[in-house]
């Protein structure tokens, strides 16, 4: 099995479930008592936004490598990002990262083409949401992407930020992004929603969700699983 070297912090509370299914994901597929080894480089998610909000991708690049060294240093063979909007510089990091990187939108993509589908809903970090880096994938496989309206977007972020980043889920956020994504598929006929931050999975899932979900955290697992058995 090949080592793997996890940067988590971004945050807290997806780091957990990422450590949990890829040590169980990988003992399911092993079929016997099995554990992979791997190494946790946990971050400062409010770093990594702050850096993100005013543009300091050179700085945040830096940040970053730092971790996936120390992971490196630590006998890691690949490396992961658990989190999806420090992937705005992705193809920096993988250009100067010592070990290999698998990306969480890269394999979100194959997900959503294996699945045949052709206009997909996009939620997450308004960074995620407004910038290139996610779609762009996406639009060269002929999937379009639309995100929710400008306002709704700052909604989505500021309950990002405030509440699923601290693990605080409520039923009043989980109603008004369900109303967001009636009206995306209402107004733009999505066929799924992807929850392009890795703590919306602790609000919306398939069975509350107005649409199918794409959760870039599992997808991102089942790929890190793979790679491990590789």
């Amino acid at each position: 099995m090949k080592k793997l070297g996890l940067v988590g912090g971004m945050g807290p509370e997806s780091t957990i479930p990422y450590y949990h299914g890829i040590v169980y994901g990988v003992q399911k597929a092993w079929g016997t008592a099995a554990f992979p080894e791997l190494s946790i480089e946990s971050v400062n998610v409010f770093k990594v936004l702050k850096l993100c909000g005013e543009k300091k991708y050179d700085e945040m690049t830096e940040y970053l490598l730092a971790a996936i060294n120390n992971l490196a240093n630590s006998g890691a063979e690949f490396a992961v990002l658990s989190a999806n909007t420090p992937h705005i510089i992705f193809d920096r990091i993988k250009e100067r990262s010592p070990i290999p990187m698998i990306s969480i939108v890269e394999a979100t993509c194959e997900e959503a083409k294996r699945k045949g589908l052709k206009k997909i809903g996009l939620l997450g970090t308004v960074f995620t949401m407004k910038e290139d880096f996610f779609k762009e994938p996406f639009i060269k496989s002929g999937i379009e992407i639309i995100v929710p309206d400008e306002s709704d977007m700052e909604y989505i972020n500021e309950k990002i930020s405030s509440e699923l980043e601290l693990g605080i889920v409520k039923e009043e956020t989980l109603k008004a992004f369900c109303n967001i994504i009636s009206k995306m598929q209402r107004d733009s006929s999505i066929e799924a929603i992807v929850l392009g931050c890795t703590e919306l999975p602790l609000l919306l899932n398939d069975e509350v969700s107005p649409v199918p979900c794409l959760d870039t955290m599992q997808i991102h697992i089942k790929a890190i699983v793979d790679k491990i058995l590789e």
